[in-house]
């Protein structure tokens, strides 16, 4: 009788750090960052097409805060992460663990596993951010989760369109235990009516859950996917858009991002 080998699991990442989250209903708050390789999506204004396709190597930032990172190979085995993660993890600093990437769902058989580790041994709770489309895999570790963050994909904006994902995503947030607010990436040449349709979509899960409008940072031309300039909203088209949203969603909040006012990239 041959003996089970066991696997030990393994993630592919970009990089690991502490900073002041930037963005959503945690704007302004600690958190320790997982960034996570890989994404399934190819939105028009991503800011981080670094993390489409799995590097050889992932950088870990050696003190919380300094961006004094250290590279290592890829893929990073779940032991490893774990001991970077408490590393990282000084007294009385962090409030939430975020996922972030890429699409951290893409690792979810990893997360199932991780998560319940990490939270055992920081004690921190554990924040989601994703593109709100893979509501399969969310299904999986959401015990494990107590907020999420889910980017709406508008096609006039991003290019893609995930409607259906969306509204099965956010009732799966919705019917379980944890916090999900909606973000949604705002252009020049966003269509309003896409947005009447996200309200619309909101407010038939739970019109109280927050939705925020985040215009959009402009990107270099070099890292561009289409040839068409990607240009914040006027403050016109914002003002018309939030009241437009809040005939079906009580809390529409405008809010760009501001960890990169910061420098805290």
């Amino acid at each position: 009788m041959t003996a089970k080998t066991t696997v030990t699991p393994t993630a592919r990442l970009i990089e690991i750090f502490s900073a002041i989250q930037g963005e959503g209903l945690n704007v302004g708050t600690r958190q320790i960052f997982i960034r996570f390789a890989l994404c399934d999506l190819r939105c028009h204004f991503c800011d981080s097409a670094h993390t489409w396709n799995p590097p050889a190597t992932c950088r870990i930032e050696r003190t919380p805060g300094l961006r004094d990172f250290e590279t290592y190979s890829n893929p990073v085995p779940l032991p490893m992460l774990l001991q970077w993660v408490e590393w990282q993890n000084l007294p009385f600093v962090h409030d939430t663990i975020s996922l972030t990437g890429g699409e951290p769902l893409l690792h979810a058989s990893f997360l199932l596993e991780f998560l319940p580790q990490v939270r055992f041994i920081t004690g921190l709770p554990i924040y989601l951010e994703t593109g709100g489309h893979r509501p399969k895999q969310l299904a999986t570790i959401l015990p494990y989760l107590d907020s999420v963050g889910m980017d709406f994909k508008l096609p006039s904006t991003s290019g893609e369109s995930y409607w259906q994902e969306h509204t099965e995503f956010l009732q799966l947030c919705h019917t379980s235990n944890v916090e999900v607010f909606v973000k949604l990436i705002v252009s020049q040449t966003t269509n309003p009516l896409e947005l009447e349709r996200s309200a619309e979509l909101v407010a038939s899960v739970d019109p109280s859950i927050p939705v925020f409008l985040q215009p959009v940072t402009p990107i270099e031309s070099s890292v561009m996917l289409t040839n068409k300039p990607i240009l914040a909203p006027s403050p016109e088209q914002v003002l018309t858009w939030q009241a437009l949203m809040k005939r079906l969603v009580k809390q529409v909040r405008v809010i760009p991002q501001t960890h990169k006012m910061l420098n805290q990239l």
